[in-house]
């Protein structure tokens, strides 16, 4: 009893003792309403008035972390001690930078994204926090124009589209590295920790008078985290109910007195065979994957630029038969497509001791793949070799950019289609002026000239002007031209699985194309507290030589030709990005477009091509509980899918369909998060509607297949639709609702 009365006059005593913090809150010396201002750790805080006062009570002695936070505003945070006596705290508030990031990949310069000729969306490690993700790939479906296009039901790969694209228009670049390419278009956006990047900067529309050859359609900027802004050491990993384990860790330190190392490894495993749609065919490939990488920054006189990045990948992925093992590889018992991949990645920036901005980039990449699909062998080998040097030269009102390229290609396969190793050096010289014509106007001007010992000279020019009328208004418009040299069997997944002959009838001429893109960036500010920014762009592209897949022609047949006609994707996108006093961020964006073909004047829609998307990511941050809810998603319209014949039952078209996901985080915790939430909550997978999605699953290797004498596969009893095995009617991914769990630990 003495003991009880003794702890409860020791509470009565702190409650008496206990004190208040009061302060006020501003921006730029303004009052800032309904900022979060809490202490760090416990559930106590308060919100402030209308005139930016606020009062946190009964705060027991103690040293506290006091978080001032407001969507839109940088948080702010600063430690006090409290004992006897009230303390008065006062914050002031600096806004984000909403819409004002450093960009670097329209221009090759780092420039605030306001004040880019180009426009540049910019998404941060928040962004990919949203919705964790094993890969690059997966990541990007939250991304208003950027759709992952599975090409495959059985081993799953895939490539990125913009606005309406086939994958290979799209150039990937690691740190400004053009890594991403060839045989990597299908296989090289997994492994990248997603840890360990600083921001993923994106492109639409043409960039090949800056970036050469596959920059037609956009490009992705994946810009990895300086080692010494990284965290000392961090780890995040994650699992989920389909027993999908996902891992990434990594630490920075420093290397002596002039360098630093950031170190990351990437591990995702998936080893648990699903058949919900009953086709005997796994739902998802199995995969084990890592990938270890390291970057390196070394201090120089006059901060000049010395950096090394390499990364090394091993992947082992199938899917196929249920029954299916390694002992059925490359044999017509049991059907699956198994793909062994190693890669190697070396880049380096070296600013030249000069008193000019001299910098030399370089890259280099080995890829090696050992594939199979059915029974047939595809072995292949790409080394790529990149050197650039850029001269950045600020003269009066020109900012001009010089610079110089090698590009080395080696590729050979097994495939009948190269005889003898492709071997291949292109050297570019490139120059850019940007012209500040006045305070709130700006011409660039830019072209780029390769010679492609294949196909002779290639001139890409672009033009860009931007209006800024106001501070918080930008117009822009974009144009120029790209080309594309194309190579079918490291960028055409659909002519190595399935059982259609690719023919290819005509030595392929390069593609070219003519883009003009109109964007229109605006930032308001309400009464209210609230942000928003608006990005609304409308283009226009026109190609010719376009080289598509004709899965029409022939059912048997995969055709490959250029085209005899023209070729146009059209389009409006908008993003709408808002920050509410109450706590909740919104990232809305939806696009329309209209991607066809015109040959022997008749037009048809591009295959697998959306008229409409659409993608939120909505955030609400609870601060008293340390709590964020996440709720992101997407929405695409119908797509044409490739069909096998006029009897195919499958449809024609798509559904209208969506995958939506919600993750709840806590923070709660130094240095921890814990976080969790459903993936695919509408539980959407493309077998709905559909009497089966792979034709003729139930006999790959076409073993009881009718043939007529052109190849043609013939009605029979077990075959009503003469069908023969493929894959490629795929549209969305096979993998239904899941949950999942995770945390990230990091120290700084």
């Amino acid at each position: 009893m003495r003991t009880l009365i003794t702890g409860i006059l020791s509470v009565l005593s702190l409650y008496v003792n206990a004190q208040s913090i009061t302060g006020k809150t501003t921006t730029d010396g303004d009052a800032l309403p309904y900022v979060n201002i809490y202490l760090k750790g416990t559930q106590k805080g308060a919100v402030s008035l209308d005139d930016g006062t606020f009062s946190i009570k009964n705060v027991t002695p103690g040293t506290y972390t006091v978080m001032a936070s407001f969507t839109g505003y940088k948080t702010q945070k600063k430690t006090v001690t409290v004992s006897s006596k009230d303390i008065a705290l006062n914050f002031d508030l600096p806004e984000s930078e909403i819409l004002d990031e450093v960009v670097v990949t329209g221009t090759l310069k780092a420039v605030s994204r306001l004040e880019s000729p180009v426009p540049v969306e910019v998404y941060s490690t928040e962004f990919l926090k949203k919705n964790p993700t094993p890969n690059i790939f997966e990541a990007l479906q939250n991304v208003n124009g950027v759709r992952p296009q599975i090409n495959c039901n059985v081993c799953n790969t895939g490539d990125i589209h913009i606005n309406g694209l086939e994958g290979p228009y799209t150039l990937v670049l690691i740190d400004g590295m053009p890594i991403v390419s060839g045989l990597s278009t299908v296989y090289g956006l997994s492994g990248i920790p997603n840890s360990l990047i600083e921001q993923i900067e994106i492109v639409k529309g043409p960039a090949s008078s800056l970036y050469g050859s596959e920059a037609v359609g956009g490009l992705i900027n994946i810009i990895t985290k300086l080692p010494e802004h990284a965290p000392r050491l961090f780890v995040d990993s994650y699992a989920t109910g389909w027993g999908e384990l996902n891992l990434d860790l990594g630490f920075n330190t420093k290397v002596g007195d002039k360098a630093n190392l950031l170190f990351g490894v990437n591990y995702f495993n998936y080893n648990n065979p699903i058949d919900n749609n009953g086709d005997n065919f796994t739902d998802l490939t199995l995969q084990n994957r890592i990938s270890i990488f390291q970057k390196w920054n070394f201090k120089r006189k006059e901060n000049r630029i010395f950096s090394l990045v390499g990364r090394v990948f091993y992947e082992d992925r199938w899917g196929g038969e249920m029954q299916w093992d390694s002992s059925f590889r490359g044999g017509d018992d049991i059907y699956g497509e198994s793909i062994y991949t190693k890669r190697g990645e070396f880049i380096g920036k070296y600013q030249l001791p000069i008193k000019e901005k001299v910098l030399f980039q370089f890259s280099y990449t080995d890829h090696d793949q050992n594939s199979v699909y059915g029974d047939t062998k595809y072995l292949a080998q790409q080394k790529i070799g990149f050197g650039q040097f850029t001269w950045d030269k600020p003269l009066n009102n020109h900012d001009l950019l010089f610079g110089a390229a090698a590009r080395y290609n080696y590729y050979n396969d097994n495939t009948p289609a190269t005889t003898t190793a492709d071997e291949v050096v292109i050297p570019s010289l490139f120059a850019q002026d940007e012209i500040t014509l006045s305070p709130k106007q700006t011409l660039l001007l830019g072209a780029r000239y390769d010679y492609d010992k294949r196909h002779g000279n290639i001139f890409t020019p672009r033009i860009a002007y931007k209006f800024k009328p106001t501070s918080d208004d930008i117009f822009r418009i974009n144009a120029g031209t790209g080309f594309r040299v194309v190579n079918i069997f490291t960028e055409e997944h659909a002519a190595l699985t399935g059982a259609r002959d690719v023919i290819i009838t005509e030595a392929l001429k390069p593609e070219r194309s003519f883009n003009v893109n109109v964007n229109y960036l605006k930032k308001i500010y309400t009464k209210s507290g609230v942000i928003l920014g608006l990005d609304a762009s409308a283009w226009y592209t026109h190609f010719s030589n376009l080289i598509t897949p004709d899965y029409d022609t022939n059912p048997s047949q995969i055709i490959y030709d250029n085209l005899d006609g023209t070729a146009v994707t059209k389009g409006l996108s908008l993003n709408l990005d808002a920050m509410i006093a109450s706590g909740v961020k919104l990232l809305i964006g939806g696009t329309l477009q209209d991607v066809s073909q015109t040959e022997n004047d008749i037009k048809q829609r591009q295959i697998l091509t959306e008229r409409f998307t659409g993608t939120w990511a909505a955030t609400y941050k609870i601060y008293k509980y340390n709590l964020s809810i996440d709720y992101t998603g997407n929405i695409y319209g119908p797509m044409r899918l490739p069909l096998l014949s006029d009897l195919d039952p499958r449809s024609e078209y798509s559904p209208t369909w969506s995958i939506q996901n919600i993750q709840f985080t806590y923070d709660g915790i130094n240095n921890l998060e814990i976080y969790g939430g459903v993936k695919n909550l509408l539980n959407w997978t493309p077998n709905k509607g559909n009497p089966f999605i792979i034709a003729r699953a139930n006999d790959p290797f076409d073993e009881n297949v009718s043939f007529d004498n052109e190849g043609n596969a013939q009605v029979t009893e077990n075959n009503p639709y003469g069908l023969t095995f493929d894959p490629s009617y795929v549209y969305a991914p096979n993998q239904g609702i899941r949950a999942f769990l995770g945390l990230r630990y990091s120290i700084k």
